[in-house]
């Protein structure tokens, strides 16, 4: 019995790599790439205890689906899918599995690659990192603070963000 096939979830519960495996295995793919993300202690030299992921879901799982349509067209004979956390994890957590297949290892490398980079550049999915000096959302620039705006005397800080805010680094 094969499992059912699904090319992009976004979920607020433990993800499965065995899953997301399953969903692109089949006969013909002598490759098959994996790629897991996880929560780290640490970022940019700051210590890390948890992370809270946002998204627009139903437009984050719709670009997630494109994503995986293109990089299909792309490579004939690949197979992508891919599952995303949101809610809060902790360190250790898996924040998002890409799986790939291919009739070779190579393409099924560069199917995962393509896929989760992908992902990061385009899906609409925020991360804020906590940690013991405070909380910052990842990524956020404020529209109005081009290199024209000083803000230093206005109390305007980066990284203290809100939801919604993109991340340009997951």
């Amino acid at each position: 019995m094969t499992a059912p096939r699904f090319k992009a979830e976004l979920r607020e519960t433990p993800l499965s790599v065995d899953e997301t495996l399953a969903s692109v295995r089949r006969p013909g793919a002598g490759g098959l790439a994996v790629f897991v993300g996880v929560v780290r202690d640490e970022s940019a030299g700051r210590a890390v205890t948890r992370l809270e992921y946002s998204a627009y879901a139903s437009m984050a799982k719709r670009e997630m689906e494109r994503i995986a349509d293109e990089i299909e067209r792309e490579m004939p004979d690949v197979r992508v899918a891919a599952m995303h956390r949101t809610g809060s994890l902790e360190v250790g957590d898996a924040a998002v599995v890409c799986a790939a297949s291919a009739p070779h290892r190579g393409e099924a490398f560069r199917a995962c690659r393509e896929l989760i980079d992908r992902i990061k550049a385009r899906v609409p999915i925020w991360k804020r990192e906590i940690g013991p000096d405070g909380a910052a959302w990842v990524g956020w620039e404020d529209a109005r603070c081009g290199p024209e705006h000083d803000h230093s005397a206005d109390g305007h800080a980066h990284g203290q963000g809100r939801p919604g805010a993109p991340a340009g680094e997951r």
